[in-house]
Parts: structure tokens; C-alpha cells; sequence
């Protein structure tokens, strides 16, 4: 199978998984919002999930896949699968000790952080105080998902894909059950919702777990810390952490500024986020996690060429991909939102009001695709450094534009903000990368950005047209439904058929792969 074809089917099977666990997530946005609406409760869950959420991305899937995908896949084929099963169990026994200490300390320490990241909530009676219990019941869902990281790493080496992406289904489930079960039989309901993480995270790695077994791989804890490639993950995690972290921050940092805006600001920029990372979860991370192993294989066989390749395909897809989706979000977000939102406590003031952040958001996408296929090129030649670097002025950028936009646009600003970041984030990456490796080979990647940039425009106007046929104030109607769905529907064909017309040749060549043919001059 060619590597192109590789990558493809790869991404898709990612991208099927994690659609079917982002519309259980979709569910689950859905089912919060009506019973706990955008407000006191809600506020106190959303940033009380901030902290363990941020330490998942900080041991988990950020810095750890970053530097154990490309040092497993080197240890497996430069030393075989003996050796490479012992590194894992390795670093299987080492992330039980650590995520064990780190969750017991959060615990503990959710007293003295909380107060510092979510400092406007002191303001409100009570508000600090239950955003401190509810951090402190949802951190050991950091142990959980951080084990399954790697679990996931590995079966990624190996070509498997499918489960892992699915498991956020069981996350989902688990909480959609506390909140229709339990939270009316709770003296605080929204604790309901804090245990439902918990048990997600359990049923998330017991779900992938198993199927190691299939590829002869049984991960019992190691104390064999010493080994070169273990201390090679661990400093490579090193700045990957650090990296991740200011990217994290960068939400922290959204979120500590929200919470002096009015109530709700905070709800209505999660309920935004969350529509908007519904695509990039889809298929931005699935293509940039495709990538990875693909480039990690070149960089250790030394195959520029190859790399570059890969990395051309890479952004291809994304700009593909990210440019219709940019603008369908920009379109349908309040069709969206009062569609599969306003019921319940969810109001069309919160409609209003998440619509108009998910429209500052949208641009974002492209940028944060772009980026999320960059930086696993540093990670494939083990330079997690540079990424690092750009982070912490990325987070500079977001910070002051927030501090700058709030005051006139209040929490529309702060979503403003961080497009902003994401674009100064994804420049600067490519301007990095182009002096390390030189000459990238962009130019046909700028002329198909033209393409469906046109595209995209032509999809637009047939959205737009579409969407005016419905009455959105009216919220949950059939004729609502339908006109969404034919919108979207007509705007995607419409796309298509755009882009074969301007001649965008990658969507033949999809097409093509897809059907498991070799495209040609491939």
C-alpha cells in the first residue's frame, strides 16, 4: 500500500471514530445545556474540569504520543518487537507512579490553585467553593485518560486506530447518564456530572486496554527507568510538556479573564468551543495523528524527501478540509445552536450570545489545522524544543489581544483573541520549519488554497440562501431541522462540485484512494 494511500485510510478511520465520539459529545453538550443551562453550575463545572483537562494534555496527548510515537516506532524498527514491548512496559510502570503522585496532589491542592484561575468567582456566594469540589472529584479522571495515552500510542505504531478514537464515547455516555440519572437525586446536581468524568475515564481505558493483547503486547509495570530509550521519551517529554502547557494556558488564561466577564461568559465560550473543535476533532487531529508515525519513520530513516512529501499531503488535506468548515461554522452558528441548544435552561439570549462566539472561533480553523500538521514534523525528528518557543509567544499574543478585546467585545473578544493566536501560531511555525529544512515546496499548496478558497465562497452563498428559508428565533422545529440539514447537505455537494471544476486534483486523487485505486502519476 502506497504511503499516500497509508495516510488516507488511516485519517478516515480516525475520522469515523471520532465522529461518532464527537456526536455523543454533541449529545452530551446538548443534555448539560438543558439542564444546567449557561450559569452558576455550569460556570463552576467548566473551569473545575479546567485543571485536570489541562494536566491530560500535559502527560497525555500532547507531550507524551509526541515523544513516545517517534521513539517506539525507532526502537521497534531498529531493535524488534522484543525490545520494543520492553520499553513500553517501561514506561507503563514509570506513568503509574508519576500520574498516581500528580493526582494526589492536584487533590490536594485544588484549594490554594482553583482560587488563582478562577479568580472572579469569588465574587459570587458559594461559586469558588463548589468549582474547588468539583476539581477535586474529577481529578482522577487524569489518571485514567494519561494510561490510555499511551495505550493508544501504541496501538497507533501498530496501525490500529478505530477503538481508541472511539473510546471518548464511553466519556460521553457516562456522563449523559449522571446528569439524566442521578443529578435530580444529588443535594448539588451538578456533582452528578463530576462523577460521570470519573467513570468515563475508567471505561475509556478499559475499553482500548484489551486489545493489546492481539499484537503480542502485555504491559506489566517496569523499574527499568535507565533505559536510553525511555530516558530519551522522558526528555523529550521534557519541553513537550512545557509546550503543551502554554498552549493549555492559553485556555487558562481564557478562562481566568471570563470569569470577570458577566455570567454565563464562560459557558457560552465552552458551548462555542465545543461546536468548533467538533471538525477539528473530526478531522484535523485524525489527520495530524495519521501523520505522525508516517513521519516518524522517515526521519529515522533519514528520507527528507519522503518527509516533505508527507508534510505537503498533510496540509493539503487540512486546507481541503478546514476552509469549507470554517465558513460553514461562521454561517450556521446560530442555526446551530438553536436548533440542538435552546431547551431547557438554554435560553435564545444563550443562543444569541454562543452563536456570536463560535462565529469569532471559526476563522481559527484553518490555523489550528495547519499547525496541528507542523508540529509533528519537529516531533518526528525529535525536536520538541522549537515548538515550545513559538508556544510561549503564542501565548503572549493570545493574552494581550484578550486583554485588549474583552473590554469592548466582552467573551466575542476572548474567542477573537485566540484566532488571533492560532494564526500568529501557525506563521510562525512554517517560517521556523522552512530555515531548519529548507525550501518547504509550498507553492502548489498556496495555489490550491486559492481553489478552495473559491470554492468555499460558492458553497457559502448556496448555504447562506438556504439557511434563510428557516425561522431560527422558532428554535427545535422539523422545518428547522430539515432546513439545516439540507443546507449543510447542498453546501457540501456544492464544494465538491466547485472544487472538480477549478480543477482541485486532490479530490479526484481521494476519491481514487478511497476506492483502493492508485491515483495517477502517483
Amino acid at each position: 500500500m502506497s504511503e499516500k494511500k497509508h495516510l488516507t485510510l488511516a485519517a478516515a478511520v480516525l475520522a469515523l471514530a471520532t465522529l461518532l465520539s464527537r456526536c455523543a459529545g454533541l449529545i452530551r453538550d446538548v443534555v448539560i445545556a438543558a439542564f444546567f443551562g449557561a450559569g452558576y453550575g455550569a460556570d463552576a463545572f467548566f473551569m473545575a474540569f479546567t485543571l485536570p483537562n489541562l494536566l491530560r494534555r500535559f502527560f497525555a496527548e500532547g507531550s507524551l504520543t509526541a515523544a513516545f510515537v517517534p521513539t517506539f516506532s525507532a526502537v521497534r524498527q531498529q531493535q524488534g518487537e522484543a525490545q520494543a514491548h520492553h520499553v513500553a512496559c517501561q514506561c507503563w510502570g514509570l506513568l503509574l507512579l508519576v500520574m498516581a503522585l500528580v493526582t494526589a496532589v492536584g487533590i490536594l491542592l485544588a484549594p490554594l490553585v482553583v482560587p488563582l484561575v478562577a479568580a472572579g468567582f469569588g465574587t459570587v456566594a458559594g461559586k469558588l467553593e463548589l468549582t474547588v469540589r468539583l476539581t477535586q472529584l474529577m481529578f482522577p479522571y487524569l489518571f485514567f485518560v494519561s494510561l490510555l495515552a499511551l495505550v493508544t500510542g501504541i496501538l497507533n505504531v501498530y496501525g490500529h486506530y478505530f477503538v481508541p478514537a472511539l473510546s471518548p464515547v464511553m466519556l460521553n455516555a457516562a456522563m449523559i447518564l449522571a446528569a439524566l440519572l442521578f443529578s435530580s437525586r444529588m443535594a448539588v446536581p451538578i456533582e452528578a456530572l463530576a462523577w460521570g468524568v470519573v467513570v468515563g475515564g475508567l471505561l475509556q481505558l478499559g475499553m482500548s486496554l484489551p486489545l493489546l493483547r492481539r499484537y503480542g503486547v502485555r504491559l506489566r509495570p517496569g523499574w527499568d527507568w535507565r533505559n536510553p530509550a525511555v530516558v530519551r521519551i522522558t526528555r523529550l517529554m521534557l519541553p513537550g510538556v512545557v509546550g503543551v502547557a502554554i498552549y493549555q494556558i492559553n485556555v487558562v488564561v481564557t478562562r481566568l479573564l471570563s470569569s470577570f466577564l458577566a455570567e454565563g461568559s464562560l459557558s457560552y465560550l465552552y458551548y462555542s468551543q465545543r461546536l468548533f473543535e467538533f471538525p477539528q476533532g473530526i478531522f484535523v487531529v485524525s489527520i495530524a495523528q495519521a501523520v505522525l508515525p508516517s513521519l516518524s519513520r522517515h526521519a529515522v530513516a533519514d528520507d527528507r524527501s519522503a518527509l516533505l512529501d508527507d508534510l505537503r499531503y498533510g496540509l493539503s488535506l487540512i486546507l481541503l478540509i478546514t476552509l469549507p468548515a470554517a465558513a460553514g461554522l461562521l454561517l450556521c452558528a446560530k442555526p446551530l445552536f438553536s436548533l440542538l441548544f435552546m431547551q431547557g435552561a438554554f435560553d435564545v439570549r444563550a443562543v444569541h450570545q454562543t452563536a456570536l462566539a463560535l462565529m469569532a472561533y471559526a476563522p481559527g480553523l484553518v490555523f489550528v489545522g495547519l499547525s496541528r500538521v507542523l508540529v509533528p514534523v519537529f516531533y518526528a525528528r525529535q525536536n520538541t524544543r522549537t515548538p515550545v518557543w513559538i508556544s510561549f509567544w503564542t501565548l503572549l499574543v493570545n493574552a494581550i489581544a484578550g486583554l485588549l478585546l474583552m473590554r469592548g467585545y466582552g467573551h466575542v473578544g476572548l474567542a477573537l483573541a485566540l484566532t488571533l493566536s492560532a494564526l500568529f501560531n501557525a506563521l510562525a511555525l512554517g517560517w521556523v520549519l522552512r530555515r531548519q529544512l529548507g525550501p518547504l515546496g509550498l507553492r502548489p499548496l498556496f495555489w490550491l488554497g486559492v481553489k478552495a478558497s473559491g470554492a468555499a465562497a460558492g458553497m457559502a452563498c448556496v448555504v447562506f440562501w438556504l439557511l434563510q428559508q428557516g425561522d431560527w428565533p422558532a428554535g427545535q422545529t422539523w422545518r428547522n431541522g430539515l432546513v439545516l440539514l439540507g443546507a449543510v447537505g447542498s453546501g457540501g455537494l456544492a464544494y465538491l462540485l466547485l472544487c472538480r471544476l477549478l480543477g482541485v486534483a486532490l479530490v479526484r486523487d481521494l476519491g481514487m484512494l478511497l476506492r483502493r485505486r492508485r491515483p495517477a502519476g502517483r
